[in-house]
């Protein structure tokens, strides 16, 4: 009696709706689906199909909720979490997967635990480097852990074995600038500064980098060419400091379309911290000033910046210590070393990994073929004794 195929059966990646867990998702489907394999997507209410570019994506939304507040959110908390791992329960039996990858969140959780009961081998994936308070609750029921920093906190050291590091995958056009040269500015040519901070921008970017910038040599202040993503709120007042003070160009927008463009023309970037931001900027390989986001949970964003400033591929500037006159220094020191930021450019490059999709697939097939190899072998040890 051989093992039972499963080359035919769906994988499910179980997903939640922010694009920190959702653009790895999307790659890993894209990944699966050219290799000829069937892929379901599983999220909550927030959640969305991977667009137009993957309509062939089965959806199937699930109740979850994060354990939080007073008593009475905690008690209703339970109530959709229970719910959910009813549907999911169900939704095992239904379709019969060969593996559920979650990406973490607490949407990912009822899919998870699902799996485990109904002996599904699990694959989970933590984008940042800290292990995430739903992948610490999802670490037992998993047989693989894939990571994107080689160091990662917050996990026990009886679940170290199961590590595997395959990088945060980052989009289609992301990747397609892994090979886009880094020139460090020259002589009295344009300086390209980069600022980003998340999808609705940072306050704190718009009020400090201004004054620093003000603070800059009018020399140097006109070989910067600066593109700002802006609070949309923020636009005007950011617009109103930046005037008159000589810049060679300045862009202000409330979201760039064309970040991976931006990115691959930059010297430098003013950024948060993120998994998806971090997986961008080394894909690339571009030096980034990186100021973590304060109130992430677990302080994520720091951990990540500190791995990637112990690369030599970005610095690391506390938000309380991101001021105008530290900020205006280290532009001065930084923009003054050309040699310097091709150096972190280099280091950045060398961390990043754009095959992160094909091995995280990799990964997620190795954990099918071993558990079916077992399964074979165990059936193949019964047959024998009968």
């Amino acid at each position: 009696m051989a093992a039972e195929p499963t080359s035919t059966k769906p994988i499910i990646l179980a997903a939640g709706g922010t694009g920190g867990h959702f653009f790895p998702a999307e790659a890993l489907a894209r990944e699966l689906l050219a290799r000829g394999r069937a892929v379901t997507l599983v999220t909550d209410k927030r959640g969305h199909a991977f667009g137009d570019s993957l309509p062939e994506v089965p959806v199937h939304r699930i109740r979850c909720a994060a354990p939080g507040g007073g008593l009475v959110a905690k008690i209703g908390a339970a109530w959709q979490m229970g719910l959910g791992l009813l549907s999911a329960n169900a939704l095992m039996r239904h379709l019969e997967p060969a593996a559920v990858v979650g990406f973490g969140g607490y949407p990912s959780v009822p899919t998870v635990y699902a799996a485990a009961q109904n002996r599904v081998p699990v694959l989970i994936h933590e984008q940042n480097a800290v292990l995430g308070r739903a992948n610490r609750m999802l670490i037992a029921a998993a047989r693989r852990l894939a990571v994107a920093f080689p160091e990662i906190t917050m996990i026990k050291d009886d679940h170290r074995a199961k590590i595997v590091r395959t990088g945060n995958p980052v989009r289609p056009a992301v990747a397609a600038k892994r090979s886009a040269d880094y020139a460090a500015p020259a002589g009295d040519g344009p300086i390209r500064i980069l600022v980003m901070g998340g999808s609705q921008g940072a306050r704190v970017f718009s009020e400090v980098i201004p004054e620093a910038l003000g603070r800059l040599p009018e020399a140097v202040r006109s070989r910067i060419h600066l593109a700002q993503q802006c609070r949309p709120e923020d636009l005007e007042a950011a617009r109103a400091r930046y005037q008159g003070m000589g810049l060679g160009g300045l862009e202000l927008e409330s979201f760039f379309r064309d970040v991976p463009e931006r990115l691959a023309a930059c010297h430098l970037a003013i950024t948060r911290a993120g998994a998806s931001t971090i997986a961008e900027l080394t894909c690339i390989g571009r030096p980034a000033l990186l100021v973590p986001y304060p109130h992430a949970m677990d302080d994520h964003q720091t951990a990540n910046a500190k791995q990637l400033a112990s690369a030599g591929a970005a610095w690391l500037m506390p938000q309380t210590e991101f001021t105008a006159d530290a900020l205006a220094a280290k532009l001065g020191e930084l923009l003054g070393s050309p040699d310097e930021l091709a150096r972190a450019a280099s280091a950045a490059h060398g961390w990043g990994m754009a095959d992160a999709a094909s091995r995280l697939a990799d990964a997620v097939l190795a954990m099918i073929d071993e558990r079916n190899g077992a399964n074979g072998n165990h059936a193949n040890a019964k047959e024998a004794a009968e």
